[in-house]
């Protein structure tokens, strides 16, 4: 569950704070990296895992991640370093993929099972064994209680719904079962893998996993280079950062506590958003209302669009062209400032597959989470509960600010509709996860979503539910609700969409 301080989320943390202390202070990487593991696992004593080799070889892979690297080869030995100079640098995309499973992490989970508990009373009914199709249900003569013959059993779940006791579970691999595009899959040894040719980025299998076997890979390291090196390091802020680093923390400490940190600016991303929204609410009124399109999807989420675009290519057309709130308001900052390097700072780990598209490498130049930041934050000595430095920014309207919430898209284009083309009636569908994306484009293939303005969101929940916020979904949501009722500007200006960005 996001939002809570498992440890997991800890191990994460510190991994994150140790690689940002050494890029920021380091005058002998390589050493300063080796050391991490056993900071992780300072002594003898095992904290999670049956030894300390093992805790300090799942913390040596997690390093190599944080720091952009891939896995290190499991049929040899190699050191934690290996290939260090490709990453000690201030410039650095990630090399696919991005989504990686730690061997040595996973816990090699049943993929689809069924088991029956002792909370079994051998009843007499036995509805079971009569519901079983291939008779795969016996009773125990000892016990008296059911057993499965998995030799036999299809994993068809009829006897689970048939128990009176609910005393037959279906076990599930975590990080499948929150999979929406059903990109993983088993080894030859038992482990996950995921396909990277169906993944999309999003980030659930990770936040999912309880062993904390998958992580992505980070530009941490390289960022924190860059600002030391003195570049002209510019952040652009996803609006779901909003309450992401303590109850009370505005947008405006924000900005101040990234200036300190070493960020020449700080924009808003919901500018981009309102420039995405005036867009797509122009191309629905000149397009989808006067039947030149049959329906409009959102392009603001990538996971949502790169799902569209891969599995059902025939909905290439039907992707707004409006560019991503990201990259928009990349591009305006590069226009006032060419050269910024833009740093994408937001909850969703699909953006970082975003920025290494050719045509976005321009713009962004890194991209990192909210929990990558609170550990630069923390790495710095910065603590917001006690930090009092503020520094104002007004980039953008409520409705460029809802774009982090689930429907907030939708909410804001039809908004926008309804102020700009009051004469043409608007019909909005939204589907929220990856699973239920799926589900609402392939109605939109059978032509039940005509006249459609269908807004899709990779996490059930919208940004605020992303693989790499700080805050449980729900107090996310009602943070960002607020920020959008607080907006001094309730809409974007109906020309937006005529701003040319090249």
């Amino acid at each position: 569950m996001r939002g809570l301080e498992t440890s997991v989320v800890k191990l994460r943390r510190k991994v994150f704070v140790e690689v940002a202390r050494v890029a920021f202070e380091s005058e002998t990487v390589n050493n300063d990296i080796e050391a991490i593991p056993y900071k992780i696992t300072p002594n003898e004593k095992p904290q999670y895992r049956e030894s300390v080799y093992r805790e300090r070889a799942i913390a040596s892979e997690r390093v190599r991640l944080a720091m952009g690297m891939s896995l290190n080869p499991q049929d040899r030995p190699a050191h934690i370093t290996n290939g260090l100079s490709y990453s000690n640098i201030s410039d650095k995309y990630y090399e696919p993929p991005l989504m990686q499973v730690i061997p040595s992490a996973c816990d090699k989970c049943d993929e689809n099972a069924y088991r029956i508990s002792n909370q079994c009373r051998g009843c007499v009914s036995r509805y079971c064994i009569t519901v079983c199709p291939r008779g795969a249900i016996s009773i125990d003569e000892k016990t008296g209680q059911s057993v499965i013959d998995e030799s036999k059993c299809i994993k068809c779940g009829k006897c689970k719904e048939a128990c009176p006791y609910d005393a037959i579970a279906r076990i599930a691999r975590p990080c499948a079962r929150a999979c929406g595009v059903k990109a993983i899959s088993s080894d030859s040894l038992g482990r996950a893998q995921i396909d990277p040719n169906k993944c999309v980025g999003c980030g659930q299998c990770m936040v999912h996993c309880p062993f904390g076997a998958i992580a992505d890979k980070s530009q941490i390291y390289q960022l924190i280079r860059a600002i030391r090196s003195g570049y002209e390091v510019v952040a652009e802020v996803a609006p779901s950062i909003i309450g992401q680093f303590g109850e009370g923390v505005s947008l405006w400490t924000i900005k101040a506590a990234l200036k300190e940190v070493g960020f020449k600016e700080v924009f808003e991303v919901a500018h981009g958003a309102d420039v995405g929204a005036a867009t797509e609410a122009h191309h629905y009124a000149t397009e989808v209302a006067t039947g030149k399109l049959p329906f409009l999807l959102t392009s603001c989420c990538p996971a949502w669009s790169m799902l569209a675009k891969t599995q059902f290519p025939e909905m290439i057309g039907k992707v707004s062209s409006a560019l991503t709130p990201m990259v928009a308001t990349a591009r305006s900052i590069k226009q006032k400032m060419p050269n910024a390097r833009v740093v994408f700072i937001g909850p969703c780990a699909a953006k970082k597959l975003e920025a290494m598209r050719r045509t976005v490498r321009s713009d962004v130049d890194f991209v990192i989470t909210f929990e990558e930041l609170a550990a630069i934050f923390e790495a710095k000595g910065i603590d917001f509960e006690t930090y009092d430095k503020s520094e104002p920014i007004h980039d953008a309207s409520g409705a460029g600010r809802g774009y982090a919430v689930a429907g907030g898209v939708a909410s804001a284009v039809t908004a926008c509709i309804k102020e700009y083309y009051p004469d043409v009636e608007v019909k909005i569908e939204h589907a929220e996860g990856l699973t239920d994306c799926k589900k609402i484009l392939m109605l939109a293939k059978a032509g039940k979503m005509n006249g459609c303005l269908i807004e899709g969101m990779g996490c059930p929940g919208g940004c605020v539910a992303g693989a790499g916020v700080n805050l449980p979904v729900a107090k996310g949501a009602a943070e960002v609700k607020q920020f959008v009722n607080d907006s001094s500007q309730k809409l974007p200006k109906k020309d937006l969409y005529t701003i040319e960005l090249p």
